[in-house]
């Protein structure tokens, strides 16, 4: 067993993992943050991404031990209070889920990609989520609650869309 300290949603946490232990089991198991998800456990669907010192990872593929020190960021830790970030109130005013099980993985990614690129072009848009799948919607609502999502944060000076 080996301790560790990880910033999660702004919160110091220090936890005993053993060597084996991934990062989002961790989070899930240890930490009890249900939000993000264990999808092929391979890498391959995206619904394990979390932001690890503002970069997308896929927390399935990451060690515990590897995030030690790091700062990392949840599904539940974009949300202020009780107020949904800009990306999240997308999703549900554009219909960007069905079952929802990609969703956290999928707004997780494009909060990096907007951060990168306020601005991007339906094709930028694309390869910003490649690593997120979807096996319900087919795309059209979550590309409909990503473009939303970058007008609804250009309109404000805070990049969440509201002041």
């Amino acid at each position: 067993m080996k301790s560790i300290k990880l910033e999660i949603n702004g919160v110091q946490h220090e936890v005993e993992v053993a060597p084996w232990r991934t990062l989002l089991e961790v989070i899930r198991e240890e930490l009890q943050m249900t939000g993000t998800k264990e999808g092929c456990g391979l890498g391959e669907c995206g619904a394990c991404s979390v932001l690890m010192d503002g970069k997308t990872v896929n927390s399935c593929l990451v060690l515990a031990a590897e995030a030690n020190g790091k700062r990392i960021t949840t599904i539940e830790g974009l949300a202020q209070a009780e107020r949904l970030h800009p990306i999240q109130q997308s999703f549900i005013d554009n219909g960007g889920f069905q079952c929802g099980f990609c969703t956290p993985g999928m707004i997780m990614s494009t909060k990096v990609m907007l951060d990168d690129n306020p601005n991007p072009t339906d094709d930028e848009i694309k390869k910003g989520i490649s690593g997120n799948l979807c096996r319900c919607t087919g795309y059209a609502k979550i590309f409909d609650s990503i473009r939303a999502a970058k007008v609804a944060m250009a309109a404000s000076s805070d990049g969440r869309g509201g002041a």
